[in-house]
C-alpha cells in the first residue's frame, strides 16, 4: 500500500507536490470514485486516474543534460522560450531536478521519479553544487570571507559557501571564481554576488553531487549510469 499522491508521482503525472493540488481539486479518481482526502492508501489492484486518464506504471528514468543558456528549466513556458525537453525529446514524464536560470548552462538532472528528486533538492540533504562563475569587477578576500560565513539575502541568510580558485581575467576587470553551494534557492548564486557588489556576468554549474558535464556537448543528454544513481542516493542520506 502506498499513499495515493506518491503513486500519482511514480507514474510519471507530475511532483508529489502537484499530486496533492490533483486530489484536493477533485481531478483524481480511484475505482472510478473522486477523492480528495489526503493520504488514502492504495495498492497495484486499485484503478486510479488523473483528469479522467488511467495511470499507467512508468519505468523510473534518470537524465542528465548540458543545458544550454537560452533555455528554461520547466516543461512548458507561458512565453513561448525554448524549454528543456526542446533538448532530451524523450517518452518519459521527466520532471527537472532544480532549475537553472535561463541564462545559466551546466549540469541539469531530469528524472520521472518523485522520490530521488525531493532527496537531492531538499537542503537538509547537504548535496553539493558546483559553479563556474564570471562576476564583474575584482572580487577581495574580505568579500570572499562574506560568501564563506554566509550571507544574509534579507529574506533568508545562506548556508556558508565553499569560495576557490580565485582569478582576475586578462584585463583585470572582471573576476572568475568556483562556488560550492548545498542550496539552491531562486537566483541564489546571482543574488550572493549582488549582495557584495558584483554582478554575475556568467554561471554555469559544473557540478550536481558527483556528476559533471564531462562528455557531453552542450545541449546533448545521457542516461545517468546505475553507479552515479547509487552515489546520488548515498549523498543525499549520508553525505557520502
Amino acid at each position: 500500500m502506498e499513499r495515493l499522491q506518491k503513486v500519482i508521482q511514480k507514474a510519471g503525472i507530475c511532483s508529489r507536490r502537484k499530486a496533492e493540488e490533483l486530489i484536493s481539486l477533485g481531478k483524481v479518481k480511484v475505482n472510478g470514485t473522486v477523492v480528495t482526502e489526503m493520504g488514502i492508501q492504495v495498492d497495484t489492484s486499485d484503478e486510479v486516474s488523473v483528469n479522467g486518464e488511467k495511470l499507467k506504471s512508468e519505468q523510473l528514468v534518470y537524465y542528465v543534460l548540458n543545458k544550454p543558456s537560452g533555455y528554461v528549466s520547466t516543461t512548458s513556458d507561458n512565453f513561448n522560450r525554448r524549454t528543456i525537453l526542446d533538448l532530451i525529446p524523450v517518452k518519459e514524464r521527466i520532471f527537472p531536478i532544480g532549475r537553472l536560470d535561463y541564462d545559466t548552462s551546466g549540469v541539469l538532472l531530469l528524472t520521472n521519479d518523485g522520490e530521488f528528486m525531493n532527496a537531492l533538492i531538499h537542503p537538509k540533504f547537504k548535496v553539493e553544487k558546483e559553479y563556474h562563475v564570471k562576476i564583474k569587477g575584482l572580487l577581495r578576500k574580505d568579500e570572499s570571507s562574506r560568501l564563506t560565513k554566509g550571507v544574509d539575502l534579507g529574506d533568508f541568510t545562506t548556508s556558508p559557501a565553499k569560495v576557490f580558485d580565485v582569478e582576475y581575467d586578462d584585463d583585470k576587470v572582471n573576476t572568475l571564481v568556483k562556488v560550492i553551494i548545498h542550496e539552491g534557492k531562486y537566483h541564489q548564486i546571482k543574488r550572493m554576488f549582488d549582495e557584495i557588489g558584483h554582478p554575475v556576468l556568467k554561471l554555469r554549474r559544473h557540478r550536481f553531487g558527483i556528476v559533471t558535464t564531462e562528455g557531453i556537448k552542450q545541449g546533448d543528454y545521457r542516461l545517468l549510469k546505475p553507479h552515479e544513481i547509487k552515489q546520488l542516493w548515498n549523498l543525499s542520506r549520508y553525505g557520502k
